[in-house]
């Protein structure tokens, strides 16, 4: 397989020391992990270019303001840098919530969209297993039948689906399709483990921002509440999830709304 060439961001000899190191660790832990073969030592991209990689993509994701884009920009750079893909998708399963889903590249959607209706396909496979799963050709895999027009209709061939376990929040898949048939190559498998790997940790840290900004929030709402109802602060809180299902609205935005209203109030 010919491997395009990539930028390597620069970065600081010694973060570029140990950022090298975590992405060796980091790649011997997926391998032995999901692998189901033995990858031949060299056969994956070099350390620096791995490590610049890493870089890029931890910026990228931890300056991205929702869980949505942080998404998008996840498989926006998963295409742009693993050899021979033409389209990247990521699919997170919540407990209790919808399945959360992007994509970049430029092969249809097709495929995607009816893995997602038929509840079945590789990167759902991966996320429900917790294992990594390829396919050499998606227009005959027996595991999939009901996906093969699909998989001619997209123009995809060849997947590698790695699974991504987002702490105390989600599990998923990053998928990365290929539009000749063949089994993934080693180089590929490297990086896109390491990509989901170090996007396990990221978009857990977003996840964690998140939680904390909502409850600074919702605890603001709380506060107003209690001021205009003079209740109880167990009340208050059951107050504003009441109005938050009774809305269909997420309880953050509730909240907001709520404390914009009385800010717009007591200043007026």
């Amino acid at each position: 397989m010919s491997v395009p060439q990539r930028r390597v961001p620069a970065a600081s000899t010694g973060g570029r020391s140990l950022r090298r190191t975590l992405s060796s660790r980091r790649s011997r832990r997926s391998t032995s992990g999901l692998f189901a073969g033995d990858i031949p030592a060299g056969t994956g991209p070099h350390p620096v270019e791995l490590a610049g990689m890493l870089h890029e993509l931890t910026v990228r994701l931890l300056s991205a303001d929702t869980l949505p884009r942080a998404l998008d920009r996840l498989t926006a750079f998963a295409v742009s840098s693993l050899p021979g893909a033409v389209r990247c998708s990521v699919a997170l399963i919540g407990e209790g919530g919808p399945l959360t889903e992007a994509a970049s590249g430029s092969a249809s959607e097709i495929f995607d969209r009816r893995q997602y209706e038929m509840s079945t396909g590789p990167g759902l496979e991966a996320a429900r297993t917790r294992t990594l799963v390829t396919s050499g050709d998606l227009t005959v895999d027996e595991r999939w039948p009901q996906l093969r027009e699909a998989a001619t209709a997209s123009g995809l061939r060849a997947v590698a689906a790695i699974p991504l376990d987002v702490r105390r929040t989600a599990v998923g898949g990053l998928s990365v399709y290929l539009e000749d048939a063949g089994d993934p190559g080693p180089e590929l498998l490297v990086t896109a483990m390491a990509i989901g790997g170090q996007a396990e940790v990221l978009l857990g840290e977003l996840g964690r921002r998140a939680a904390l900004t909502e409850g600074a929030e919702v605890d603001r709402a709380v506060g107003v509440i209690i001021a205009q109802r003079g209740c109880g602060v167990q009340e208050a809180y059951s107050i504003l999830q009441e109005s938050a299902q009774r809305l269909g609205l997420d309880r953050r935005v509730v909240a907001e709304r709520l404390v914009a209203a009385a800010a717009r109030k007591s200043g007026g």
